[in-house]
């Protein structure tokens, strides 16, 4: 089942950041603040421009949690491969490096949203799944 829920509802937890890049490199990477769930080699949902796409969650240099890219499915984001959707919508916003984003928290762990500040936004929000592939396979052993 979907809901709709807007950026400015109660329910939906708000965490300003800073957009950085990779390295020297000019691709966009989003340092995730720590209280996310999220953990190292995790793939979230992440929306931008009311797209759900997977992103993968990575451990930087420092340790700290980083979004590097966010693809069309949960096996691009896991091998980095296809169309990096993160790229395109920081190039189509217009959002250069240093630059203050909002991460909302639609599902801890599960799903997130990216956007402008100052922008609101309404989303489409669905129930995490019950388990992972992970548990099911535990369950079998």
């Amino acid at each position: 089942m979907a809901d709709r829920i807007a950026s400015d509802h109660e329910a939906v937890e708000t965490h300003r950041m800073t957009l950085g890049t990779a390295g020297r490199t000019s691709r966009p990477k989003l340092e995730l603040p720590e209280t996310i769930e999220a953990g190292d080699g995790d793939v979230v949902r992440i929306t931008l421009d009311g797209q759900a796409y997977h992103a993968r969650v990575e451990s930087g240099l420092d340790g700290t949690l980083v979004v590097r890219g966010a693809f069309d499915n949960a096996r691009l984001a896991r091998s980095d491969e296809g169309e990096n959707r993160l790229i395109e919508w920081v190039e189509d916003a217009d959002v250069d490096p240093g630059r203050s984003l909002l991460l909302d928290v639609l599902h801890d762990g599960y799903h997130y949203g990216l956007r402008e500040a100052g922008q609101r936004v309404v989303y489409t929000v669905r129930e995490p799944p019950k388990g992972s592939l992970s548990d099911i396979a535990e369950s079998l052993e």
